[in-house]
């Protein structure tokens, strides 16, 4: 267990946080623990691969830390009606459907590709979606919707990389 891991790690204890305070209207609570969560995800890759410390362990840890931490955010979103249902659908399918082909990807021992700049564009594009929504303020949906598109983009170039490098292998 080296720190990055740590830090992954720290965010699955932060998800239940994260609900308990959301759903208990502390939302400037939630939206900072949720934030620090992405200051874990930033810190845990850059400690890694700064210090030679990237292990398989993490590699599978942190992509489903991000995808449950999301997942668990716009469950909490849709229970308090921030956020429209078709939107919760579309976003838990693609979250669902990668974690899933991240586990079937490395149980078959296959080669997996880092993020690319478009999913990192897209996370951000869903924290600032996020905020807004968290605070009350005008044009979250649409920047939500705006980020699922650039999701599904980034999920088809990742998958061609993919595909790329395991054929090559």
């Amino acid at each position: 267990m080296n720190v990055p891991n740590m830090l992954t790690s720290s965010r699955f204890v932060l998800i239940p946080l994260f609900l308990v305070l959301y759903l208990n209207d502390k939302p400037i609570a939630a939206l900072c623990t949720l934030l620090v969560a992405g200051i874990t995800d930033f810190l845990d890759g850059f400690i890694a691969r700064r210090s030679g410390q990237v292990t398989v362990t993490g590699s599978m840890l942190d992509p489903l830390a991000d995808k449950l931490m999301m997942l668990s955010v716009i469950l909490a979103l849709l229970i308090k009606s921030a956020l429209p249902l078709l939107a919760f659908i579309v976003m838990a399918f693609r979250e669902t459907v990668m974690i899933i082909a991240s586990a079937i990807y490395h149980f078959r021992g296959l080669k997996t590709v880092p993020a690319n700049l478009l999913g990192k564009a897209t996370t951000v594009i869903y924290y600032v979606a996020i905020t807004l929504l968290f605070l009350d303020q005008p044009g979250g949906v649409t920047v939500l919707w705006i980020g699922i598109a650039l999701s599904f983009v980034a999920s088809v170039i990742y998958f061609m990389k993919f595909k790329s490098l395991n054929r090559a292998s």
